[in-house]
């Protein structure tokens, strides 16, 4: 059980305002890790950070945007000199699916879904690796999903699952070039969660039961099952694992 403790590490979490983000926060807190949370805007950073306070938790906050490299690169030093080393990474931040169908998603929504979910997750994992590279340490986990292993239905989403597809490959090509330099870089792919970001469909009332009927455990995962696995990757526990994709589906893509 002490590998799974995070006690005096420091734990840099994208997107961590709400949602899966939040939940991973209050997770690695839970095992001892100082958090440092990273949204778009204050009031996102704010609703995260009292979240964690009324569970007894502190947390620093950094406003972020991960499709500007520069403002990337500069947070991570900014953190890196303000606070200390960091030791883990959670490159979370995303956009949700568009339902569009391919031959009507226009350029600006493709690029938009590629920039946050594979660009925001490469400039987030190069920009804190430098120094946990100098250092000879560190673990990252990636947010993929399970749409970057199947094709979802009956939405249309090929520009989702292209990114998340793609988030899947560069953590195993990051994982690949820095195991000898020991940064594990990890991906946790999720199936739909009961978050803001999936609200409507779980409100869907035709959606949402063609969803279940393809899930063999008939029911979303709830954002802290996934924390749970982001937490596990992170951890001393998984300490032999690099590159891997731990799929968190409730059975989704056993079909």
């Amino acid at each position: 059980m002490d590998k799974l403790k995070l006690d005096g590490k420091r734990a840099v979490i994208t997107g961590a305002g709400r949602g899966i983000g939040l939940a991973s926060a209050q997770a690695l807190s839970e095992a001892g890790a100082r958090v440092v949370l990273t949204d778009l805007s204050e009031e996102l950073l704010a609703s995260g950070r009292a979240a964690l306070a009324a569970a007894g938790h502190e947390a620093e906050t950094f406003v972020l945007d991960v499709t500007r490299p520069g403002d990337v690169t500069d947070t991570a030093a900014r953190i890196e000199a303000d606070l200390g080393p960091v030791d883990i990474v959670i490159a979370n931040a995303g956009l949700a699916w568009d339902d569009t169908g391919a031959e009507d998603v226009d350029d600006a929504l493709w690029l938009k879904l590629l920039d946050v979910n594979l660009n925001g997750a490469f400039w987030t994992c190069r920009a804190f690796a430098r120094k946990m590279l100098e250092r000879r340490r560190g673990a990252m986990v990636t947010l993929g999903s399970m749409s970057g292993l199947i094709s979802n239905k009956p939405q249309r989403q090929v520009h989702y699952n292209s990114a998340k597809a793609a988030v899947h490959h560069m953590t195993r090509s990051l994982a690949g070039e820095w195991a000898e330099r020991g940064v594990r870089v990890n991906c946790v792919a999720p199936t739909y969660v009961d978050t803001a970001m999936s609200r409507d469909g779980i409100e869907d009332e035709e959606l949402f039961p063609i969803w279940m009927e393809n899930t063999p455990m008939r029911r979303v995962a709830e954002a802290d099952e996934i924390a749970s696995a982001i937490h596990f990757l992170a951890s001393d526990a998984a300490s032999a694992i690099t590159g891997s994709v731990l799929v968190v589906d409730c059975g989704y893509t056993i079909w």
